[in-house]
């Protein structure tokens, strides 16, 4: 399997650079996998009961809750991070911005990445840089195909955003101060 992707021209006249050129973006079916479905697939990877993974994916629901509201963020192993962002309202003075301020809350998820060396650099001091990426571990087997079914649908934003595609988690904030992901595509990690 794969993920599928469809070619959109960006029409958006606003960002010079972008218009006219098209993206990648990513498109889904219906189906939405579930708890049951999770579940059946890690019984049949793992020797745990089906029910038994039910409960510890419940109870996992409910201790990020707990997490979150102690304002802690919690740390995925083979997943990655998520922590509470909200954004808010910008006031003139200090004393004035309070938790009523708040309009939007929301978790925000950074996946977990590793370096991957892609080849090495010799300088002319005769030392070697090495160059690599950053590849999100989730996502680094993940294969794309083209895909031309129109059924499917578009989930990503709209490349006529100028972006590129893709959910930086939170561009979208226009009311005033945003406390995390604000789409600014810097790769500044947001763990200890």
């Amino acid at each position: 399997m794969s993920q599928k992707f469809i070619k959109l021209k960006n029409n958006n006249r606003a960002n010079a650079k972008a218009y006219g050129k098209y993206f990648a973006t990513a498109v889904y079916d219906n189906h939405f996998v579930g708890t049951d479905e999770i579940a059946d697939f890690i019984q049949r990877q793992a020797s745990v009961k089906k029910s038994d993974i039910k409960a510890v994916l419940q109870e996992l629901g409910e201790a990020m809750k707990h997490f979150f509201e102690m304002g802690q963020k919690i740390k995925l192993e083979g997943i990655g991070i998520l922590k509470v962002g909200f954004s808010s309202i910008g006031v003139a003075k200090a004393d004035e911005c309070s938790a009523s301020t708040i309009t939007t809350r929301r978790i925000l998820f950074q996946p977990e990445t590793e370096r991957v060396v892609v080849g090495q650099q010799k300088r002319t001091d005769g030392t070697v840089k090495q160059k690599y990426v950053t590849a999100i571990s989730l996502l680094k087997d993940v294969v794309f195909e083209e895909t031309h079914d129109n059924s499917m649908n578009t989930e990503s934003e709209s490349p006529s955003t100028g972006n590129g595609g893709g959910n930086t988690g939170g561009s979208g904030n226009t009311s005033g101060g945003n406390t995390g992901g604000g789409g600014n595509s810097s790769h500044e990690p947001i763990g200890d």
